[in-house]
This record gives structure tokens, sequence and C-alpha cells, in this order.
């Protein structure tokens, strides 16, 4: 699809790299914004596409630090394509996808793989990050300068943490080497053992294995370390306690470059929602409790926690239709991430301008991307939401190939209108005149 002249009248454009929160027109040809200005002061010209946007809020195009794809090897689950459609769907013109493939993502050839497939069949931007270690499997460093050279952003042991530390420091020391960040899966795989849940009294009730807190809490801890020890940039993937919160606080306080993310379900639901034994409801961290959540919330709010990112996890039945001990850890969560967090800024809990910030240029930021941003002459990813539209998230309206979301059926408000990606329409649930 070819860029076009198109011009969002009257939205609250909301650009927290530009310090802009304001109402206004947008205008933008040949992939790039050309103006923004106040309501009426771009004329509209012959051929140019209008959109009365007022009441709607256009915001830098989404970016997701946390999207696993499952391309290759793993089709039933997703796919490049499906996992993209779902993306633009919900808002977000950048993804970046984990490693944990089949074959993992650990070779230049794998990272050369996902960018051509990419290019071919993506409906966004498709960033690729590489696996820390020869088939996720903690035992190796992984082809690190190979994957870089073929386009890796950065390298994660998302989904097998790597539990050596000398391991993890040498792969800090090849990472802070290319220049790129290590993102983390902070969990000490021995404490979380066989457990299933967040370890409590209700973990005791319900009759399932917990996962202490402090499984995640000792991992941070270590993380933080080596990052003092090598100066890496190291980002900590769905943070999920308050006390690993804690840790991070005091290494940005110490001026570590630490970064964290939280994700929809872990700023939203309790371990509570396990009492209905769904396996919707088991991720890895697991959910915890309010006193958690509410931590999470509070660290959004004031920038402790720099992203909002998915952990899209994408399954199939065979996957999630059996036993809660037995099912596969994870949830998508592309299309629902707007309407299940915006709610924290409709609620007067985050404030517009940290959300918008916290899902564009925080994330563009750290992965070093030239995105996130509205201003004059930038790429034209645009998203734009209705933020009162009521809609419920339908298997029919799911673009992903698996099911696998506690939202299934819910009520929820705020919609993605429009997702434009350098100046093209990748999802459009809005009329162009």
């Amino acid at each position: 699809m070819k860029s076009e002249s198109l011009l969002i009248k009257n939205a609250r454009i909301v650009d927290p790299a530009s310090r802009m929160n304001q109402e206004g027109d947008l205008w933008i040809e040949d992939g790039k914004i050309r103006a923004i200005e106040k309501p009426g002061a771009i004329p509209v010209k012959p051929g140019m596409r209008v959109i009365e946007a007022k009441g709607m809020i256009a915001m830098p195009g989404l970016i997701d630090l946390h999207v696993h794809l499952r391309e290759p090897g793993l089709e039933y689950k997703e796919s490049i394509e499906t996992g993209t459609l779902a993306a633009a769907a919900g808002g977000f013109s950048s993804i970046a996808c984990m490693a944990n493939t089949l074959p993992v993502n650990d070779t230049p050839y794998v990272t050369a793989y996902i960018r051509e497939k990419a290019k071919a069949v993506a409906a966004c931007r498709v960033h690729i990050v590489g696996a820390v270690t020869r088939g996720l499997k903690g035992e190796e460093l992984a082809e690190i300068g190979g994957m870089v050279r073929e386009g890796a952003l950065a390298i994660s042991d998302d989904g097998m943490p790597v539990m050596n530390s000398y391991l993890m420091r040498k792969a800090m020391d090849y990472a802070k080497a290319f220049g790129i960040p290590i993102i983390s899966h902070a969990e000490d795989a021995n404490l979380v053992g066989k457990g299933v849940m967040n370890e409590s009294a209700l973990s005791n009730e319900l009759g399932l294995r917990g996962i202490p807190a402090a499984a995640e809490e000792i991992m941070i801890a270590r993380e933080i370390a080596l990052a003092r020890l090598t100066k890496c940039p190291v980002h900590i993937q769905h943070i999920s306690s308050a006390i690993g919160l804690e840790h991070i606080r005091r290494a940005k306080h110490d001026g570590l470059p630490v970064t964290a993310e939280a994700s929809p379900h872990h700023l939203t639901l309790t371990e509570d929602c396990v009492r209905s034994y769904d396996t919707s409801y088991k991720m890895s961290p697991p959910l915890r409790t309010e006193k958690d959540v509410e931590a999470l919330q509070d660290g959004v709010k004031t920038g402790l926690i720099d992203a909002i990112a998915t952990d899209h996890a994408p399954h199939g039945v065979i996957d999630k239709a059996v036993e809660f001990s037995e099912a596969s850890n994870g949830i998508i969560g592309l299309q629902t991430a707007v309407p299940v967090t915006f709610k924290l800024v409709a609620d007067g809990i985050v404030s517009l301008d940290r959300w918008v910030e916290s899902l564009t240029v925080a994330p563009a930021k750290l992965l070093k991307i030239p995105y996130g941003t509205l201003r004059v002459g930038a790429s034209a990813d645009v998203t734009l939401l209705d933020p009162k539209r009521e809609w419920t998230f339908t298997p029919e309206s799911n673009c992903s190939k698996s099911q696998n979301s506690p939202f299934l059926g819910s009520k929820l408000a705020g919609k993605v209108l429009l997702t434009l990606v350098e100046g093209v329409v990748k999802f459009s649930d809005i009329s162009l005149k």
C-alpha cells in the first residue's frame, strides 16, 4: 500500500517526546509528519484524505518491547503475518520479537530469516531480539555478533533464564561491546521449580505449587549487580513484584543503566483470578497480590517502570486446554493492551502523557530506534484512539492464531481506530473521506 496525503483534524495530539498535549490538526504526506497546527490552520488540498477526529487521541505509533511471534517453527501458535496483524489492530506500529522460536534465534541465519520474512508479510515494523545462549539452554553464548550484523537490536533469555552468573556476565560484556542491551527474564529457575502460580495462602488453598516472589527478586538483584560490574544496559522484563521494583528503584538511584517493563496483566490482574483454574491466567512470572499490582501501577505512574509491554504469548488449544499445572505459560495481549491499560488513565492512576510515553518514546529509546514521536519530519507512525468507545474482544475480532486470553468476551473501553506505519494504513476502523 502507498502512503497518502492524510489530514487528521481536531484530535488531541499527545507526543511526550515533544512535550506536546494539545488539540490540533496533523498532516501526513510521503510517509512523514509534515505539520502539526491549531485546529483549522492546515488547508485541505486536492487529493488529501481527511479524518474528523474530534474527541480522539492521536499519538505516535505504539511500540511493544516484548512479543512472541513463534515463527519459525511454531506457526500453529502464531506467524509473523498473523502476529503483526494483531499488533496493527492493537495500535502497534513496531514490535520486538523474542528469540524462543524453533529453531531458536541464536544464529545470524535465523535472524536473517525473520528479517526477510517480516519484510515480505509483516503489517508493522518487526525489530529482532536474539538469544543470549545457544538454544536458550544457558550453557554457551549464542552468535551475538552475527545476529547483530543481521539486524538484532538486543539479546534476551526470555522464557529460559540464564542461571550461570559468569555466562550472563560474559553476555553483558559482549552486548556492551556491540552497543545493545540485555533483556532479562529475571526468575531463578531453581526457585520456580514446578510452581504454577504465586506462592501464598491461596496457592495452598487451591492445591497448586507456588512460585515465591523471591525467585524474581533474586534475579533482578543479580542482573543489577552484573550491570554495575559491566556497565551494560539491562532491561528487566515483565516485572511482577513490589520488592523487585524496589531493587529497580535503588539501581536507578545509583545511576545504573537498568530499565524495566510491566505487562498489562500484571498491572491489572491478581492471583485471585486463578481460583477459576482457567489456564488463561497461567503465566511466567505468575500473577501476584493486590499489593504488588498497586506497586506496579505506581511504578508506571512515576516512570520507575519505563515501559508497558504485552508479553504477547500465543499458544494453541493443545497447550492450554489441559490441567492448570500442565498448561503452557502466557496469554495473547496485542489487541487488548490499549484498553486494559488505558483504564489506568481513565481511573486517574496514570497520567495520559505518562501512559503514552510508556508505549512510545520510552521503548524507542531502549531499542535505539528512531520512532515513538510525532515531530515534524519523523516517520508517520501514528495511532488514533477513541478513548470512550466500548467494544467486545471476540474470537471473530481476534487477529491472532491463538485464543488464550482472559479478556475474550470482555467489554472494553478504548478502541484503536487507525494504525499507520510510515503513513500507510495498516489497520483502520474509521471512515477516511
